[in-house]
């Protein structure tokens, strides 16, 4: 498949599958799951086959952080302190994991390149840690260790290669953001002034990386879950100050909530979620906003299951791609309504605008979206 095959060809293509025969993926070695059928950018269909491409990685870490860069070059980041890189389309994993880290749990890593990458660990106290390099994974350096006992990160987001924000669940009532100006050598903590307060139980979900995600140059959006409503907090000035707005995902248990955000721009997004619990309902799993999350619609026909992570598909305005433990799920409207397309697992998706389109998730599991 071309890199300029545009996005309503894409689509097109992947949409058939819902007609298609579709399989789940067992295992963590190398293999695939036929989504589709191809297209050419004009979207009439080829021979080539569309799916979920499995990759070996060598390990059986969960990877709940996942930064596509290409088509050919991605980072995950997950249990046992793993964080791999692939530079030729995941025929290869180099494990470049930082030393001394097998104690620590890295859910969410943001990348510029090939060379340069931020990582986030999770957890109580100093648990919550963020590491950066800048050749490869050769070498990393601390540059956070959060030394609050009240404070548990849970994700990170980048504007730009320099600005971005890390958040923690609330400490004293609010939640506690931070803040980095120099492409995640030194953080701060923002003032905490202009975040509205918690709701009683309510957290961020580590779950897919996409708990925190950022728009455009200034544009953030926050999920949450565990209260009485799942919330989705939007913030217009790098983190400054929020406003909070109830969504349509059922909560009212810690289980339950947002999990997932995506936005194509600054104004359309999709928020995903459920009850991660297994064999447990989540009968409302997603959700769709077209005014920056001040308001928020259900989706018509959602997916059938617990959804953490979503993307939109590059260079098109309604196609998205949802994925969770029972499988991956297509939407060609925009969010309204989805389809189940694999039953594999996976935790988190990421998108480039070469389309390079990667999900990765449980016992080692790394796959690219290809023909």
């Amino acid at each position: 498949m071309s890199a300029g095959l545009c996005g309503a060809a894409v689509a097109a293509a992947l949409v058939t599958s819902a007609e298609a025969r579709t399989d789940g993926i067992a295992g963590s070695a190398a293999g695939s799951a036929e989504l589709a059928g191809s297209a050419d950018s004009s979207g009439a269909a080829t021979g080539a086959k569309l799916g979920w491409k499995l990759t070996d990685t060598g390990t059986d870490a969960r990877f709940r952080g996942l930064a596509a860069v290409s088509r050919k070059t991605a980072w995950v980041a997950g249990s046992k302190g793993t964080v791999l890189r692939t530079g030729d389309g995941g025929r290869s994993w180099r494990n470049v994991s930082p030393p001394g880290a097998a104690e620590l749990e890295f859910r969410d890593v943001e990348a510029f390149d090939g060379r340069r990458a931020v990582v986030l660990a999770i957890g109580e106290g100093e648990a919550s840690r963020v590491l950066r390099t800048y050749d490869g994974g050769a070498t990393w350096s601390e540059s956070f260790r959060n030394t609050d006992p009240k404070a548990f990160y849970d994700c990170i987001t980048f504007f730009d290669g320099r600005h971005g924000l890390a958040m923690s669940d609330p400490v004293d009532g609010k939640y506690r953001i931070l803040s980095t100006g120099d492409s995640g050598k030194s953080w701060k903590v923002l003032p905490s002034a202009g975040m509205p307060a918690a709701q009683p139980g309510e957290a961020g979900f580590a779950a897919s990386g996409q708990c925190l995600v950022s728009s455009g140059a200034r544009d953030v959006w926050l999920a949450t879950g565990g209260a009485a409503t799942a919330r989705v907090l939007h913030s217009k000035d790098r983190g400054l100050t929020w406003t909070a707005t109830e969504s349509s995902i059922p909560a009212g248990d810690p289980a339950r909530g947002v999990f997932g955000l995506a936005f194509r721009d600054r104004h359309h997004g999709i928020a995903v979620g459920g009850d991660y619990r297994a064999g447990q309902a989540s009968p409302k799993a997603a959700a769709i906003t077209g005014d920056a999350g001040r308001s928020w619609q259900q989706a018509k026909t959602p997916p059938p299951a617990y959804r953490s992570g979503v993307a939109w598909l590059p260079h098109s305005r309604n196609a998205a791609l949802a994925v969770g433990p029972e499988g991956t799920d297509l939407t060609t409207d925009g969010g309204r309504s989805w389809r189940t397309i694999d039953a594999g697992s996976y935790d988190t998706v990421d998108c480039t605008r070469d389309f390079g389109c990667w999900a990765s998730g449980e016992k080692g599991r790394v796959a690219r979206l290809g023909g």
